[in-house]
């Protein structure tokens, strides 16, 4: 068995996708699987496997391919396939401005926001919290990724969340390429159990500050270390 193939096999049972499913419904189950760790940098995704596994046909699946590709989360090697991507310490550094740019409105402007998305933010706390008491830091880091999702929802629109979504994915590949989730994931349990209480208190101030801060220190954990390990090969 090829390490395509158990990546593949170990993908979520056939029910997820309907015969008739569209393209982007197609790429936004891969995109999914990406932001919960199951798809990791450098997995090589075979058409045939997908199309029998989803019941879906080569070109829905090739033009679910190309909709990721253009998201970045996908690449294409000629004569060898389609590959997920590897980032690099320079995407880690756009993607932390993208996601200043979406989380922090939505969290200062939380005020309009229903009480159910606040407490959704409270849920993907507790998600965290529930793997972190079992050790299964993948989940905490999936977790994480939810918490960072019910951040930007925050701010209602479906735009935002759609391209949350994209930025989440990308930041997911950035932890499987460090592959040490507890200890980028262990410093932000409380941070995010902080935010969640200023929110559900209201103070959406003191939540925007504390954000901004978690942004930029996970930011700097994560571009010295890309800085550290790609060094070599650009010396």
């Amino acid at each position: 068995m090829t390490a395509t193939d158990d990546h593949i096999d170990r993908l979520p049972a056939p029910a997820l996708v309907r015969p008739t499913s569209q393209a982007e419904r197609v790429a936004d189950l891969l995109r999914t699987f990406v932001i919960d760790g199951e798809l990791a940098p450098g997995v090589r995704l075979s058409e045939e496997k997908l199309s029998r596994k989803y019941q879906v046909s080569r070109n829905t699946l090739r033009e679910a391919f190309r909709l990721l590709s253009r998201e970045r989360l996908l690449v294409h090697r000629m004569h060898r396939g389609v590959f997920v991507a590897h980032p690099t310490g320079e995407d880690v550094r756009d993607l932390f401005n993208a996601r200043r740019s979406l989380e922090l409105p939505a969290v200062r402007e939380a005020g309009q926001a229903p009480r159910a998305l606040v407490d959704a933010v409270g849920q993907a706390v507790e998600e965290g919290e529930a793997a972190h008491a079992e050790g299964d830091w993948w989940r905490v880091g999936s977790a994480n990724m939810h918490f960072h999702e019910a951040l930007a929802a925050l701010a209602q629109s479906a735009r935002i969340n759609e391209f949350m979504r994209q930025v989440l994915a990308e930041t997911r590949l950035v932890f499987h390429v460090m592959a040490m989730p507890r200890e980028f994931h262990a410093p932000y349990l409380s941070w995010n159990r902080r935010i969640h209480l200023a929110l559900a208190a209201g103070d959406t101030e003191a939540a925007a500050e504390e954000l901004a801060r978690y942004l930029t220190i996970s930011e700097r954990q994560l571009t010295t270390a890309f800085a550290q390990m790609e060094g070599p090969e650009q010396a």
